[in-house]
């Protein structure tokens, strides 16, 4: 008897079905051999500061750093049940070895190596690494499993980037939020994300217009430009003294031009790509990719590979082929060129995962079923897999030179030869999808044709008006390229690894960026908030370099192929955190005052942000956090008492504070005592101490109730 976990329950019923485990039980499907079951995602995951000490459920800078000298996982309430499935299944005495089938990647076996390492089996692990869901990919996959042990460099890589995050995350976090008293969420890969979009904000605020001229001649048809013309002076002279003139060709140039067809898609340009064309999010591109890749439709989408291995050869040819079937981009009557695939194949440049592409299951698929954003991705993976195999775009460009006046005025023109692959791209510009010509759009590019010494006689001249333009704000797609190509300029041109995240994470850091509100969208563009201006301008440089974190993502990469420790890549991430506490260190208390715009009663004992004033309690500035003092605490309501500004701040200061006229309807008399406060699970906890007596009197209590 084996055990197959793989990441979801889609994905698991796909393997169960191939390998013959179809009865279906309490957490997992059995077979005659074999069981099939699943994690449900990220399982486990890293317990928060306060679970390691109570302590740190208080945000207090003279406690960090915090770096746990043993890392410990937990897994959520609402995945115990499942957990404890997989657990005694690891567990079972008829289970010879178990297979890990989590996604074929870096997080896929993290997933898998948390739930087994807090399953205390010791059962033997193969791999099935696969990067297709089809049928014929499963079974290939289950009879060549690897050994786990493979796999091990991999695992390492991916508990360096979980545990860098969380150290990263926890210590920047609390360290900024105290010193400033406001929330200041930091992140290793979201930081340098930011920093870049506040960047190009601050090109565009920065950047002054300048107004330029154009002079243009209608030669007969064909317009002749002199361009950015800054002085208004010159521009007039040049327009007088042209308009009306003759002029005439002085020379012609025509030069063949290949446009090469495009790479295939990897998971970073599927999603620019689809941003572009659909205005769809990296994270939505994200999602209909992972559900077509669970119905069998694509291959595995989390790849940084945009070729085929050399024997993918006859698969390239029959998706072609199945993909002309089912779009006929080019008609009724499609009659597709032979694919050339020897340009998409190339061994070396793949390592873990190959390049997307349709599946042959795309054959029998009823694309009516499935959601839009499924159908747009899948079409524009099929037309784009045809594109990066069909023939080259030529076109012939001709560039005129036309004097008048002695003036030397340009014309230029482009004349389509052979469209090749990018008559493909008219399948996104019509509501038909069809790869058919535009005439228009044809006709707009070219000149008359004309040679060396033809004259044009009184020819008619105007003048434009035009301005300089800043950059232009990021928009998903090329803050993507700008994440992926981060740091190249640091690195050697054979560094294999650059850039911010990965392409299966990229899509979660942007989003994490607008959940925190210090980006927005605003149509397609991304942009950053005051907020998150304002976290970047108050931030030390080697926080927000992308050419640091890109370096620690190549170092990560270098770990999965076994060149570098994991100790040494721990070891730097430990020393920037005590550099940045070194600089925390040295902020003026001037400085950190700079968020605050009334007076504060306080801080947070939960996340460390002011506390104020409000009318009926005392409330946490950060809108994240729920923690709240009311004055009328139910607790103190039968005791005749209300909590006042000087109540709260001794509480907030001190989690105590001395009370000398509560009521005690018992008695009928008033009497004194502590009053304790503990937040716990986002209510306030209060107590009554009595520390005058000794613990051990009858007349000492302690009474607890939450508020």
């Amino acid at each position: 008897m084996y055990l197959v976990i793989a990441e979801k329950q889609s994905v698991s019923r796909s393997i169960a079905h191939v390998i013959g485990a179809e009865k279906n039980q309490e957490g997992y499907l059995e077979g005659k051999d074999c069981i099939v079951s699943w994690c449900l995602g990220h399982l486990a995951e890293y317990i928060p500061p306060d679970a390691y000490d109570e302590k740190f459920r208080r945000w207090n800078y003279d406690d960090l750093p915090i770096i746990p000298k043993e890392w410990k996982l937990e897994v959520p309430g609402e995945k115990k049940e499942q957990f404890y499935v997989l657990k005694r299944l690891l567990n079972r005495p008829d289970i010879r070895y178990v297979v890990n089938a989590c996604d074929a990647g870096r997080e896929g076996e993290l997933i898998f190596r948390r739930v087994y390492e807090l399953s205390g089996s010791s059962k033997p692990v193969k791999r099935l690494w696969i990067s297709s869901m089809e049928d014929s990919a499963i079974r290939e996959g289950m009879e060549h499993l690897r050994e786990g042990a493979d796999y091990n460099n991999l695992a390492k890589a991916a508990v360096c980037r979980a545990q860098a995050d969380w150290l990263v995350g926890m210590n920047a976090t609390r360290a900024f939020t105290t010193k400033y008293y406001k929330k200041l969420t930091v992140g290793r890969v979201q930081t340098p994300t930011l920093a870049m979009l506040v960047d190009r904000m601050d090109q565009i605020s920065g950047f002054k217009k300048q107004k330029y001229f154009n002079v243009e001649l209608d030669c007969d048809g064909m317009k002749a430009e002199k361009q950015k013309i800054f002085d208004a002076g010159e521009a007039d002279r040049l327009l007088k003294n042209c308009d009306g003139s003759n002029a005439v060709v002085l020379s012609v140039e025509t030069e063949e031009k290949t446009v090469k067809p495009p790479r295939l898609y990897d998971l970073t340009t599927l999603q620019r790509e689809a941003n572009r064309i659909y205005g769809m999010t990296a994270q939505q591109t994200l999602n209909a990719a992972q559900s077509l890749y669970e119905s069998k439709l694509i291959t595995y989408p989390r790849t940084d590979s945009n070729y085929l291995t050399e024997d993918m050869e006859q698969t390239a040819k029959t998706v072609i082929r199945i993909i002309h079937e089912k779009y006929h981009p080019s008609g009724p009557f499609d009659q597709p060129n032979v694919p050339d695939t020897k340009r998409v194949m190339n061994n070396k440049k793949v390592s873990d995962h190959h390049a997307i592409i349709p599946t042959a299951e795309l054959r029998e698929a009823d694309l009516t079923e499935l959601k839009e954003p499924e159908q747009k991705i899948l079409f524009l993976i099929s037309i784009h897999t045809v594109e990066a195999m069909e023939k080259e775009h030529i076109y012939l460009e001709t560039s005129v030179e036309v004097g008048c006046k002695d003036e030397i005025f340009l014309a230029k023109g482009k004349k389509v030869l052979q469209y090749g692959w990018k008559i493909y791209e008219e399948c996104f510009k019509n509501k038909d999808g069809l790869a058919i010509e535009d005439p228009a759009g044809t006709e707009k590019d070219r000149i008359p044709d004309v040679k060396k010494g033809d004259e044009f006689y009184h020819v008619e001249a105007r003048k434009t008006e035009h301005f300089t333009t800043p950059p232009k704000n990021y928009t998903e797609d090329t803050l993507l390229s700008a994440m992926e190509t981060a740091g190249n300029k640091e690195f050697d041109s054979d560094t294999e690894k650059k850039g911010l995240g990965t392409p299966a994470t990229r899509a979660s850091i942007i989003e994490k960026l607008v959940h925190s509100q210090y980006a927005a969208r605003k149509g397609k563009q991304i942009i950053p908030t005051e907020d998150g201006k304002v976290l970047i301008e108050i931030l030390p440089d080697f926080l927000k370099s992308a050419s640091m974190t890109a370096e620690w993502e190549n170092q990560l990469l270098e770990m999965e192929h076994g060149k570098i420790a994991s100790e040494q890549f721990m070891e730097g991430i430990r020393n920037m955190i005590t550099m940045m506490l070194n600089g925390c260190d040295q902020i003026s208390e001037e400085e950190s005052r700079r968020f605050q715009t009334k007076e504060s009663i306080g801080t947070c004992p939960v996340c460390g942000s002011l506390v104020y004033e409000g009318k009926k309690n005392f409330y946490c500035s950060n809108r994240e956090c729920n923690f709240a003092l009311w004055k009328e605490a139910r607790y103190l309501q039968s005791m005749r008492k209300t909590i006042d500004k000087k109540m709260a701040a001794e509480l907030l200061k001190n989690g105590s504070t001395h009370v000398k006229d509560l009521y005690s309807a018992k008695k009928d008399r008033y009497f004194e005592a502590d009053l304790l406060m503990k937040p716990e699970d986002g209510k306030v906890l209060f107590s009554l101490a009595f520390p005058e007596n000794k613990p051990n009197h009858k007349t000492g209590k302690k009474t607890k109730k939450r508020s």
